[in-house]
């Protein structure tokens, strides 16, 4: 593998080309021949003309003859990430978590005297990005005629702008393959490509070359996600009007390529053995189905639970003995969801909130409960606020006030 790094030049001015005066930076590059750690960590500094002191000290410890003992226990370093990582990719901070965790958690009260200042300083000043925010995206849908833009995960208010932004450009530069995104709804996300839900997913860490790539074979995609739909059809007639699901609020839908290969290898299960289920006996039901699963299963909102490799005859008797129980739990899925809608939008009214909402592993339960206690509690110090359900309590960059569900009085 050839590799190149650039190197902080530190040598005088005499001995250094003009060009590499003005980045600063030399290019050095070398290729790995080996697989040996330390002949290629000493052929690195040689190539960059850095210091080896250190590496004659490892080369004796390296020539050491190890006890058994001593070579079966494996090097371990975890990788502590800047904060700064956390903050860009919307991943969670674990450290922050864990000292969220050990901390003695306070009242709600209490905290939002000591935060509630700081949280409304952080959303007035975030007002003007969520304003351009809105106006960049309704620009965006109108221009493009696209469905819906969303996000995967939870970036700031600054960070989704300078997306839209770079959309935007791109739109500048190449209109013509912007054309091919007229009514998709688009997703920025950690990859590009096209989702199992049929939306178009723009990679935030890749340059307009890709997601423009991306538009191009979006026809394509298009083919794919009709032939999708087509498996799913046939699997919910074979399957007794059983509809194939996705966990899209458990976490990133998979892409399409991977839900036709799921689809196509379970389909073909089915035909090779077909079923004797009524055509209609499961209709109104759901089912997700999973490649690492031995067994199908019963989730508690009512779905199946599904391996794409199961034993069919199994699998019959599975969902004829469990779809009484199924048909329960997704009413009570459906009664309990219009009672989570119907209690947040009281709480958002009654408290004077900006804005309400949860974290998608807040359930429906828990955010139900959430919203009866604080309707009880009334707080004057969450008024005009945007107040987010999660599981600890913090203040994001943007101002959202983030409260466990399950707070102390």
């Amino acid at each position: 593998m050839k590799l190149t790094f650039y190197v902080r030049d530190t040598k005088d001015s005499s001995d250094v080309q003009q060009d590499l005066l003005t980045s600063g930076f030399r290019s050095v590059s070398f290729v790995l021949h080996t697989n040996d750690i330390l002949s290629t960590v000493t052929n690195v500094l040689k190539s960059c003309s850095l210091s080896m002191e250190h590496i004659k000290g490892l080369k004796a410890v390296a020539k050491a003859p190890q006890s058994p003992a001593e070579a079966a226990i494996p090097f371990y370093r975890p990788i502590k990430w800047d904060k700064s990582y956390y903050t860009f990719t919307g991943f969670r901070d674990p450290e922050e978590e864990l000292q969220q965790a050990t901390r003695v958690e306070p009242t709600l009260n209490m905290w939002l005297q000591n935060n509630e200042s700081e949280a409304t300083k952080k959303l007035n000043n975030s007002l003007p990005r969520r304003e351009e925010l809105k106006r960049l995206k309704k620009e965006l849908c109108h221009k493009f005629d696209l469905a819906d833009i969303r996000w995967q995960r939870s970036w700031g208010v600054a960070h989704r702008c300078s997306q839209l932004q770079s959309l935007n450009r791109l739109s500048m530069q190449n209109p013509e393959a912007m054309l091919n995104l007229q009514g998709h709804t688009v997703v920025f996300a950690d990859q590009s490509g096209m989702n199992a839900s049929g939306h178009a997913m723009l990679g935030t860490t890749d340059v307009h070359h890709q997601w423009s790539k991306l538009f191009e074979q979006l026809p394509g995609f298009r083919v794919l996600h009709q032939q999708t739909e087509w498996l799913k059809e046939r699997i919910s007639l074979l399957l007794g009007g059983t509809q194939v699901a996705h966990a899209e609020r458990l976490g990133p839908v998979e892409p399409i390529t991977e839900l036709y290969r799921t689809l196509n290898t379970f389909h073909n299960n089915l035909i090779s053995q077909r079923l004797c289920l009524h055509p209609r006996s499961l209709e109104g039901l759901n089912m997700i189905l999973e490649k690492g699963r031995s067994s199908p299963g019963l989730h508690e909102m009512g779905h199946f639970i599904i391996p794409t490799n199961c034993d069919l005859l199994k699998l019959q008797a599975f969902l004829q003995s469990h779809a009484p129980s199924a048909r329960q739990r997704s009413q009570n899925r459906k009664l309990l969801q219009a009672e989570e809608e119907a209690a947040m939008k009281l709480c958002l009214q009654s408290l004077s909130l900006q804005d309400l909402s949860k974290e998608p592993s807040v359930t429906s339960s828990q955010i139900i409960l959430c919203c009866k206690r604080l309707l009880g509690q009334r707080s004057p110090l969450m008024l005009g606020l945007h107040v987010c359900v999660s599981h600890f309590y913090s203040v994001t960059q943007d101002g959202d006030l983030c409260i466990p569900w399950d707070w102390k009085g």
